[in-house]
């Protein structure tokens, strides 16, 4: 066995590092200071007022990008339709034709949606059709944010002729 100062050397490194793990456990800190957790928070929150509204402007742009590409897959929808059965869905049917078939139409291959439903625009509302259309053949649109016609950025109509 080896010695080192006539001592083992095996039982010199065991209580070598016992007394390092001891030492550190008593003397060492084991937390932080409220200072030190004071200084954090303020971090986070500077943090979150700089970041959040920006999120939160986007929130409402996310929404009026979703309705302009429902309003497309509508439009989609509504040719593939016309061509299928020669018109487009009556008033009346509205865009419901485009995933249960009507009981008068001939030629009928849908569903043509992908999804056997038809949304609600982000804000909640269901999509107006009108056929026929002030503005074509059939016009498809959303009030947006305000549920009104007419607005400004996120209260503007989304509709299917622009």
């Amino acid at each position: 066995m080896r010695t080192f100062m006539g001592k083992d050397l095996k039982v010199a490194w065991r209580s070598s590092l016992q007394y390092t793990t001891v030492h550190l456990m008593t003397k060492g800190r084991a937390g932080f200071t409220l200072l030190e957790l004071l200084i954090v928070i303020a971090i986070i929150g500077l943090l979150a007022s700089i970041v959040a509204p920006k999120l939160i402007g986007r929130v409402g742009k996310s929404k009026t990008v979703i309705a302009k590409a429902q309003v497309e897959s509508f439009t989609t929808a509504l040719e593939t339709y016309r061509l299928d059965t020669g018109e487009y869905p009556p008033q009346e049917q509205g865009l419901k034709a485009l995933i249960e078939k009507p009981s008068n139409v001939q030629n009928w291959h849908g569903p043509y949606l992908r999804k056997k439903i038809i949304p609600d625009d982000p804000w909640g509302q269901p999509y107006i059709y009108r056929y026929p259309g002030k503005q074509g053949d059939y016009d498809i649109l959303s009030y947006g944010a305000d549920k009104r016609e007419g607005g400004k950025g996120e209260d503007e109509d989304i509709v299917s002729w622009e």
